[in-house]
């Protein structure tokens, strides 16, 4: 991160909970290393654990937790009493139920099992535990205040929810040490405003492999034949499939490419960045300058289950009102989900020949301009030897899949939400037909 990059990251309001000690020392502990550091190195620091963005501000509506998985454990997100973003493991600790069909009752989560009430602020005045301060049985109180939910450190910031993910969740948040510093994975640090673009988000699930989802987004090729007569560009088609110059940096925390024609007369094409764990940004140009910016935040919701956050930031179609006329939305809407259901079989097939250990080097090759799925699956390959995520909370065939069962709530997996908007289109073109045609009459 340059000099501009720490300073942008200091007017940012990280402080949800009563951590502010913990959030200046890990600014000021970056600074040393940016100040200290001679040249970017060229591996990847970061592995499979730590800073995920894992929803939009916008799923905690009505005060009612927000249910997901993180590599196969099932949590919670909520707010607190104080309006504190919360993440717990989804287990209350008096009989080992979960909290889905409990609800959030002036800051406090219910279990519905038996009615306990868990606060920040119960008999433990440590903002940083989340104590159980009534259970219905008056005999337990005693009890209740001395048993607490096991918790990650959950932010929020430019709209996003983002929780450190280390597979081990603890009932006291100073307990954590976070040695990834979160303002890496803000695209504010590598020179975009996001300030001057407006954006829309979907989100979709898929039943496949999370890994596999990553390297379909880091792989421009297939958009022309895949995407080609869907995406709304005339530069994107099967008719003008051509080859690429690649130049590909390799930092601490960030691989970039940039993909330009071998013609020189027609420039950059498209430029990629990962920043690892799950985020991948596409754009085109310099990052002041690119009129539009595709963030795409990958999370491993458990074993062949994964969602991403798709947003697409724009500096054209800014004004709401003009926007909503054009049914701008609800049409990007509907591009997204059609792009991600055209991948959804590769990526499911995909998925089901690497878990057969059909996906090896005498199997499968790739080409030269591979380059940034190859650099990909290196840094993964050596991250989830390191780190492996996937056995920290392991489940098997005679595993109760109650969880796997009730995650897929979007397109491509669900196509409920796909159907809904489609309707509104339709139902929203037709009152606009019938607008003029009403008017017209009351004139005759």
């Amino acid at each position: 991160m340059n000099d501009e990059g720490v300073a942008q990251f200091k007017k940012l309001n990280l402080d949800n909970d009563s951590s502010t000690n913990n959030n200046l020392l890990e600014r000021n502990n970056h600074e040393k290393l940016v100040s200290t550091s001679q040249k970017p190195s060229n591996q990847l620091k970061n592995g499979l654990l730590g800073w995920y963005a894992v929803c939009s501000t916008r799923e905690l509506k009505d005060n009612k937790p927000y249910f997901f998985t993180m590599f196969n454990e099932p949590l919670v997100i909520y707010k607190d009493k104080e309006n504190n973003l919360r993440c717990i493991k989804d287990l209350c600790p008096h009989r080992g139920a979960s909290f889905i069909g409990g609800e959030v009752i002036d800051g406090e989560l219910v279990c519905p099992y038996h009615g306990a009430r868990f606060s920040s602020k119960g008999e433990c005045t440590n903002l940083s535990r989340i104590t159980c301060n009534h259970i219905v049985d008056d005999n337990y109180d005693n009890y209740a205040s001395k048993i607490h939910l096991f918790q990650y450190i959950c932010k929020e910031v430019g709209d996003y929810i983002y929780i450190y993910y280390t597979g081990k969740a603890k009932t006291n948040l100073n307990d954590f040490e976070v040695t990834d510093p979160l303002y890496t994975r803000f695209i504010n640090n590598y020179g975009f405003n996001i300030d001057e673009y407006a954006f829309e988000e979907v989100v979709v699930d898929f039943k496949c492999d999370w890994a596999r989802i990553i390297e379909n987004h880091l792989d421009i090729l297939h958009l022309f034949w895949v995407h080609g007569e869907t995406i709304p560009d005339n530069e994107v088609n099967r008719k003008v499939i051509t080859s690429f110059n690649q130049e590909i940096t390799k930092e601490r925390d960030q691989i970039e490419s940039k993909y330009k024609y071998k013609d020189k007369t027609k420039g950059e094409f498209i430029r990629i960045k990962f920043l690892p764990p799950g985020r991948i940004v596409i754009y085109k140009g310099e990052p002041k300058e690119a009129r539009y910016i595709q963030v795409l935040d990958h999370i491993p919701l458990s074993k062949n289950q994964a969602r991403v956050i798709v947003r697409h930031y724009r500096k054209f179609m800014k004004n709401k009102l003009i926007t909503e006329l054009l049914l701008f939305r609800k049409l990007q809407h509907r591009v997204f989900y059609k792009v991600f259901t055209e991948d959804y079989m590769i990526l499911r097939t995909q998925t089901f020949n690497n878990q057969m250990g059909y996906v090896e080097k005498d199997n499968v090759k790739l080409l030269g301009e591979d380059k940034m799925v190859q650099y990909y699956w290196d840094w993964f390959k050596s991250s989830n030897i390191k780190d492996n995520p996937w056995e920290i909370h392991p489940i098997n065939s005679d595993t109760n899949s109650v969880h796997q069962d009730i995650a897929m709530l979007y397109p491509p997996a669900n196509n409920k939400l796909q159907k809904k908007n489609t309707q509104s289109i339709k139902i929203n073109l037709l009152i606009r037909m019938l607008i003029p045609i009403g008017l017209l009459l009351l004139i005759l």
